[in-house]
């Protein structure tokens, strides 16, 4: 599958202020996250790869595209959902898609009927008619995201779209976005919320002070073997005899975590147990959490 987003190099500075150093990457396609605290970079390397900022020093790649060089051909084919409040609180939705919708190229016609198809995509058919400066927050952001995706983009950068709302309406904008792979269209979601990311994304990018600490795939962050036994006062028995074989052991008190170079920790954990005459109240999977990941990154730098 060809990269959606690739950089080499690519640093950008704010005068003596570092906002993104040397980051190289090479992103396929599909539902992307890109996690930092706020000051991390994110907002910079979005601008940079929709070409409305040059960087300091690197390249940059969007669709095999250069950034600097092809930032009209690029912006044909992205929707850009921006963190700032930006809307005119003038306009009415419908008249505010469809100026988007026409700014993309589409005839008038079609962008009266896209418009409208995609305010009842988001949510907001039935306040098409209001002005945007009475929207609540929560309707705002919907609003941006529907002129993100009025003109059928092949990717859409979404930079915090979460920010500032309640939980139903988190959930809203979260489900919204779950539904992009069904229209064929990736995205890049920036957020600080690693909840956010792990709900939508299955490709993780992490900044910190504007450097990448990972890249990689969501699924490759799981998995270590634990078990539970009966009774609890032989959990550090079991310990040390699954160490003495070679595993890697952390034990929390209530329960071991085990992991092993070579060989099937699950087979060994059975012999053990039988062994000792031990009881097991639970064996399996621990799934290791996005921000367990970023805090182990984040500690080896």
């Amino acid at each position: 599958m060809a990269d959606v987003i690739s950089t080499e190099g690519l640093s950008h500075a704010y005068g003596s202020v570092v906002a993104l150093h040397d980051v190289t990457l090479s992103v396929p396609q599909g539902r992307i996250g890109l996690v930092g605290a706020n000051g991390a970079g994110k907002s910079t390397l979005i601008r940079i790869l929709i070409g409305i900022l040059r960087p300091t020093r690197g390249a940059a790649q969007v669709f095999g595209l250069d950034s600097k060089k092809s930032e009209i051909e690029i912006r044909s084919r992205i929707g850009y959902m921006p963190e700032a409040d930006c809307l005119p609180l003038d306009q009415t939705a419908a008249d505010f898609l469809y100026y988007a919708a026409t700014l993309a190229g589409l005839p008038p016609h079609a962008a009266r009927q896209r418009s409208s198809d995609v305010l009842g995509l988001v949510g907001l058919d039935e306040e098409r008619f209001r002005q945007l400066g009475g929207f609540s927050t929560g309707m705002k952001q919907r609003a941006k995201l529907a002129q993100a995706i009025v003109h059928d983009p092949d990717l859409v950068f979404l930079d915090e779209p979460t920010a500032g709302l309640d939980p139903e309406g988190r959930e809203g904008m979260l489900e919204l976005i779950d539904r992009f792979s069904g229209f064929d269209i990736d995205v890049v979601v920036s957020s600080h919320v690693l909840g956010d990311i792990e709900r939508t994304c299955d490709w993780v990018i992490m900044l910190d002070e504007g450097n990448v600490i990972r890249s990689g795939p969501l699924a490759a962050h799981v998995d270590v073997d634990t078990v539970q036994v009966e009774p609890l006062s032989r959990l550090e028995d079991v310990a040390g005899a699954l160490a003495s074989r070679g595993a890697d052991v952390e034990s929390d008190g209530s329960a071991i975590a085990v992991t092993m170079a070579d060989g099937d920790p699950y087979l060994l954990v059975r012999d053990v147990l039988a062994e000792l005459g031990v009881g097991i109240r639970r064996l399996g999977p621990k799934e290791t959490t996005l921000e367990d990941v970023f805090l182990a990154a984040d500690a080896a730098r």
